[in-house]
């Protein structure tokens, strides 16, 4: 029977890793033998980070569809880049770099063309118990927040604010330096702040309800 033969040569013993094996090495490891030719590597890389991975993306596109096509053509591009990974930084910092600037660039392009958003709930999903529901408007309402501000803010706050990146690492991924990522967090802060502001005193924000029902002024309603 033929073998199938390619353009690539086979890789030497040590760098061979099967499936055992890789779980244990160390994500640099895992770029040198993908790129020393070693078939299993890069997708071991792939299972390791791709939930991490795929939380940024969500985050920051903030539409499953959008954040599974950027991921995509990250890994892709990881995958032809990785033999030009030369370790001046950690594989999830480089990982993350390509993962954030795939997101950018979709929403630039989405931003060029704007198109009117999907509802988040549809009138056929279960329902579900009162606590899941709260909690789960709350994350829409987060993340409707993080659709406001502009995506290079976005991008800076989610990774320090929910990725626990310090502003040296933010700042390596985003490639830009780390005064841009300070002032991106704080001016992103800043409007988060205001636009979530109900969340944090959700008394006043029923008060100013319950007044606008009856047309009367707080300090007129009956018991003040």
């Amino acid at each position: 029977m033929a073998t199938r033969r390619s353009g690539r040569k086979p890789p030497s013993y040590s760098h061979q890793v099967t499936a055992a094996a890789a779980a244990s090495d160390s994500d640099a490891a895992l770029i040198a033998a993908h790129a020393a030719g070693d078939q299993q590597a890069f997708g071991e890389l792939v299972r390791r980070h791709r939930d991490r991975m795929w939380a940024v993306a969500l985050r920051t596109l903030r539409d499953p569809d959008e954040a599974a096509d950027a991921l995509q053509e990250a890994f892709i591009s990881a995958f032809r880049a990785a033999g030009s990974f030369r370790a001046e930084s950690q594989v999830t910092t480089w990982l993350h770099r390509i993962v954030v600037n795939a997101c950018l660039d979709r929403i630039r392009r989405r931003n060029a063309r704007p198109t009117s958003p999907l509802p988040e709930v549809g009138p056929q999903e279960p329902a579900v118990p009162r606590d899941a529901m709260s909690e789960r408007e709350t994350q829409l309402t987060v993340q409707a927040a993080l659709g406001q501000i502009p995506a290079e803010q976005r991008a800076a706050i989610i990774l320090v604010d929910v990725e626990g990146y310090s502003v040296a690492e933010t700042a390596a991924i985003l490639g830009v330096a780390e005064g841009t990522v300070k002032s991106r967090c704080a001016r992103g802060r800043v409007k988060l702040a205001v636009l979530l502001g109900h969340l944090r005193n959700p008394d006043a924000d029923a008060n100013v309800r319950a007044d606008n029902a009856t047309g009367k002024p707080a300090q007129f309603r009956e018991g003040r």
